[in-house]
């Protein structure tokens, strides 16, 4: 995914692979050393995960864009064709992520910039 994916739609966009931080969540398999090999050599210094760049904890849905925006969008998006197939489902994703508006793409990361600053402020209050 990241290769195939992932990597070509930034270039298509314009965008600088060295300023891009890449989350995830601390599954297993996205934490596995060759996981974390691809996305290190993509996004040098820049990953966030567990075991990663900046340590992550597992399970902060409320700080991961995909978990708080992402994937609630594209089920309401996606299901609105009612795919029949895996092929289909698959169509249908890539074709709603393509059409996202970036506005709202910036709002999702400014709405992560708050989020993070909130769990900053809880964290120095639970040590």
């Amino acid at each position: 995914m990241p290769h195939n994916f992932c990597e070509p739609e930034l270039r298509r966009r314009g965008i600088d692979l060295s300023s891009v931080w890449f989350q995830q969540d601390g599954a297993t398999a996205h934490t596995a050393r060759t996981s974390m090999s691809v996305l290190w050599e993509m996004f040098t210094q820049h990953v966030i995960s567990c075991g990663g760049d900046v340590p992550w904890l597992a399970r902060l849905p409320d700080l991961s864009a995909c978990d708080y925006f992402l994937w609630g969008y594209l089920e309401s998006r996606v299901f609105i064709s009612k795919p029949r197939t895996i092929a289909e489902l698959k169509q249908s994703i890539k074709e709603e992520i393509a059409v996202i508006p970036e506005q709202m793409t910036r709002g999702v990361m400014e709405n992560l910039g708050v989020r993070l600053k909130l769990f900053e402020k809880w964290w120095e209050t639970s040590e």
